[in-house]
């Protein structure tokens, strides 16, 4: 699966309809979104593997732990340090459209004044040309900042 932020509030996934997930997500309308670490590739990558349509104990061969959401009808998974909860808002030809309405952070990636500690989460981006996963974090600039430098 793939995905890309549309807006603050929206997110646009890109999934196989012959995964599990998909099937999920239009029985329930809802869907949750974690960002995979360091800590947690192997078992990340492990679950974009293997299918739920094939292996029914994933979770447990993968040793994540599935949690029950409050707020969607979908599962929150532990051991990563954010995650989305979505509602479905609609599937399209360019991919699946879904609605941020609530976001878990783990508490000691937070500052004091709420904002979120990328940086310690230690999270992971696929790269495609090389089939490799890179940490993220490292912040370089300012966004919508660094270019007043020129003008």
């Amino acid at each position: 699966a793939w995905g890309t932020a549309m807006s603050l509030q929206q997110l646009l996934l890109n999934l196989d309809e012959s995964h599990k997930t998909v099937k999920n997500l239009k029985r329930t309308k809802a869907c949750t979104v974690s960002l995979a670490t360091k800590e947690t590739m192997v078992a990340s990558d492990y679950l974009g593997i293997v299918s739920a349509n094939n292996v029914k104990d994933k979770f447990e061969k993968s040793k994540l732990t599935a949690i029950k959401s409050n707020v969607v009808d979908a599962p929150i998974i532990e051991e990563y340090p954010i995650c989305m909860e979505c509602k479905l808002v609609e599937v399209t030809d360019a991919g699946t459209i879904v609605e941020v309405v609530k976001v878990n952070v783990e508490e000691n990636y937070l500052t004091n004044d709420g904002k979120i500690k990328f940086e310690d989460m230690h999270i992971i981006s696929y790269d495609p040309y090389t089939h490799g996963y890179y940490v993220v974090g490292e912040r370089v600039g300012d966004a919508f900042k660094e270019g007043q430098k020129i003008k």
